[in-house]
């Protein structure tokens, strides 16, 4: 079974912020949407960009290299509906912010 891994703080993830982090070696972008805590893979599927130095709007992030935008709770692409990013699930524990992989 997959486990939950510590990611990051919650402070380090302001409101409407993003933030790059590694999960046991998996290569992760979070999202602080209102509150509430989304990870992502941070490779974008078109070209491999940074999802995490990407641009959150509510709950789409753009990436930085080539404009795709992925709705960070779905891993949609907004661009190429047959691309999607991959999603994992959040919990919060105190400040901290754990995900699993």
């Amino acid at each position: 079974m997959a486990q939950f891994l510590k990611v990051a703080s919650l402070a380090d993830i302001p409101q409407g912020a993003t933030l790059k982090a590694d999960a046991a070696g998996i290569p992760v972008a979070l999202y602080n949407v209102d509150g509430k805590v989304y990870a992502t893979s941070n490779t974008c599927p078109h070209r491999g960009g940074p999802l995490g130095e990407g641009v959150l709007d509510g709950t789409s992030v753009t990436c930085p290299w080539h404009a795709f935008r992925f709705d960070v709770a779905t891993g949609q692409c907004a661009n190429q509906p047959a691309l999607k990013v991959a999603c994992y699930p959040v919990r919060l524990e105190g400040q901290d912010v754990l995900i699993q992989v």
